[in-house]
């Protein structure tokens, strides 16, 4: 799969293999609490799925006040 992060920066990386999100997260060294994963328009959650053919782009969960 193509995961596209923005944080802050764009960076396009590939992940092979059908797998929860959680998962994939950790592997691409991210803290799974800090950042939202969406895939096509939905906001996906930790123990979903995400397979090769698919793009996830990954933001950071920041919040200000």
């Amino acid at each position: 799969m193509k995961v596209v992060l923005r944080l802050p920066e764009r960076k396009e990386v590939e992940v092979r293999g059908n797998r929860p999100l959680k998962e994939v997260l950790l592997e691409l060294g991210l803290n799974p609490e800090t950042v939202v994963a969406i895939r096509e328009e939905e906001l996906l959650t930790l123990d979903q799925v995400v397979g090769d053919e698919e793009q996830i782009e990954v933001l950071s969960a920041i919040s200000g006040g």
